[in-house]
């Protein structure tokens, strides 16, 4: 049964998958990291592109090339870090309403997986995804790397607590 359990849920990690995907495309016109990219930011704790960097699992031209474009077109600005030997990246107004925008679809798009489920079924889902992910040995790295498309403006209770992607959720 339990490699059955993993097969299913594997399928279904991909739909979901495929479905923020789309929600990117959509919305922003841009796959790869980008999306990411601005969730991680809009978190609003100033990352430096290196934190950005092994977040997102890019290297390092990699990061300042997505970095340079995100700036180019408005969504990001870079300002002084906290130690000012690095610099730290915060989004535009235009950039946390592209953001917004972004959270919004992607959670249009994985709703619809949940429709078949009763009110009942879908609190033991939900319980059933906290109790998997809270199991996850994960360092801080990879716990802000799981969460980088997280709107943590709905996730109140978050399993994979991470200082990195704590930031308060905006009003």
């Amino acid at each position: 049964m339990t490699d059955r359990t993993a097969n299913l849920l594997g399928a279904l990690g991909l739909a979901v998958a495929d479905r923020i995907g789309e929600a990117a495309r959509q919305t922003l016109n841009h796959a790869g990291e980008t999306p990411a990219a601005l969730v991680v930011i809009g978190y609003g704790l100033g990352p430096s592109n290196d934190q950005l960097r092994r977040i997102l699992g890019l290297s390092h031209p990699g990061c300042v090339r997505l970095v340079d474009r995100l700036v180019a077109d408005g969504l990001v600005e870079r300002r002084e870090g906290h130690d000012r030997r690095a610099i730290a990246l915060h989004l535009t107004p235009q950039g946390d309403a592209l953001r917004e925008a972004l959270l919004k679809e992607r959670l249009a798009m994985i709703r619809p997986v949940l429709e078949p489920l009763t009110s009942d079924e879908e609190q033991t889902l939900a319980a059933l995804l906290h109790k998997l992910l809270a199991s996850l040995p994960a360092t801080d790295l990879e716990r802000c790397t799981l969460c980088r498309l997280c709107d943590n403006g709905v996730c109140t209770d978050c399993p994979i607590p991470a200082e990195f992607r704590t930031a308060a959720p905006k009003p």
